[in-house]
């Protein structure tokens, strides 16, 4: 189950924090509109878990009415391994993001989000944490399509205005922590209000980068935004329920270094160079599947930089790939993996490695499928100089089971 507590572990990195303090009283009568269903998911529970397969957050603060009704309702929903903590909101949304704020303590880069935008993707994120990063602050925006209008007092119209001037904020919007916190700061001590972080950071005299933004990244406000979100999961579910992967993992060998493939320590006289134990049928597989689902590949999600990982299981690290591939809406239909070597002979190992595989992936090892193959002589496989391995994954997207 979910990480969860009020005060946030380990701090350092970027964090996001989901605004759903409202009443939502635009989306019609019983309960909140941040616990109600899309596609069989509460919705805010929704948008944690788009983070969560972000990679991009190692935190995340969801600011609510009533922590104590939201830890009810979410229960079993949130991602298994992305901490959560629960802020109460405030009177406006700049205090209820101050609130999240107190919480996130020592964080990089701040993310604040609608907690009712559940459609933000990977490539969002990114471009957020990028701007942020360099700029200090940024936005997403989208063009307005649409003519615009100027209305009197009265409701009348008086003018056409350029819309080429204008754009649509959108959120997550990232800061340095140090910038929202002195202009949150700033628009108390002023009794200044805006309707987005961005327009008091704007406000306060700091400046404010734009990065795209998506047209699909809705907010769900009324009855006719649940509709239209109900629609998107349909006409992604039926447009993308099968999803394919493809990888691809390369390793020297070396004397001295253990050999292990699939999880199985195999007696041999070299192994695989690398920073993890290099079990390079783990790597593909976990690869195959992070592409399927459109996530970061593993040299992002678990950098060769990081001490964390040296010397890391490989198997552990499919493990946590499987979550988070799970937390992105997807299920294993099947994997299938090759590894091409010369030595040693892998049909004696082979079924001890689909059951590993297996249990890391939470999936019957006949939807595992492993070969082996020898170089021939030919290449750096077939002169034993080091060894390769390929996969396919099959993901179908899920219905919205519970994560466990």
């Amino acid at each position: 189950m979910a990480i969860s507590s009020d005060a946030l572990p380990s701090p350092g990195g970027n964090v996001a924090i989901l605004v759903a303090a409202g009443q939502g009283l635009r989306a019609g009568p019983g309960v909140l509109k941040q616990f109600r269903s899309v596609g069989g998911v509460p919705l805010l529970a929704r948008t944690v878990r788009a983070f969560a397969a972000s990679g991009e957050v190692v935190r995340a603060v969801l600011v609510v009415p009533d922590p104590k009704e939201a830890r009810s309702r979410l229960s079993g929903w949130l991602p298994a391994d992305l901490p959560v903590a629960y802020a109460r909101g405030g009177a406006t949304r700049q205090d209820s993001t101050a609130a999240g704020l107190e919480v996130a303590e020592a964080a990089e880069i701040v993310l604040v989000h609608d907690g009712v935008r559940p459609f933000v993707d990977v490539q969002l994120i990114r471009r957020v944490v990028g701007a942020a990063k360099e700029w200090g602050a940024a936005v997403p925006v989208v063009p307005v399509r649409e003519t615009l209008k100027r209305l009197d007092a009265r409701g009348a119209i008086v003018e056409t205005v350029d819309r080429q001037a204008y754009a649509l904020a959108q959120t997550p919007q990232g800061f340095r922590r140090e910038i929202l916190q002195k202009a949150l700061e700033w628009a108390r001590a002023c009794g200044r209000v805006g309707t987005d972080e961005a327009e008091i950071v704007e406000q306060s005299g700091m400046p404010v980068a734009r990065v795209e933004g998506m047209e699909t990244n809705l907010k769900i406000t009324t009855p006719s935004d649940f509709a239209m979100a109900e629609r998107i999961l349909g006409a992604d579910s039926a447009a993308g329920a099968l999803r394919v992967g493809i990888g691809y993992d390369v390793h020297a060998l070396v004397p001295g270094r253990p050999l292990i493939l699939g999880g199985l320590s195999i007696p041999h006289s070299t192994g695989p160079a690398g920073h993890s134990d290099g079990d390079l049928i783990c790597h593909a597989a976990a690869d195959a599947m992070l592409g399927a689902a459109g996530l970061p590949d593993i040299g992002q999600l678990f950098p060769d930089t990081h001490p964390a990982y040296r010397g890391a299981s490989s198997l552990s690290l499919l493990e946590a790939v499987s979550r988070r591939v799970a937390q992105a809406g997807f299920g294993l239909v099947n994997l299938d993996l090759v590894l091409v070597a010369e030595a040693p002979r892998l049909v004696p190992h082979l079924s001890a490695m689909r059951i590993n595989l297996a249990r890391a992936l939470a999936c019957a090892p006949e939807r595992i499928g492993i070969k082996g193959k020898r170089g021939e002589g030919l290449s750096f496989e077939g002169r034993n100089e080091g060894m390769a391995a390929h996969a396919v994954a099959l993901l179908i997207r899920d219905g919205g089971t519970p994560q466990p």
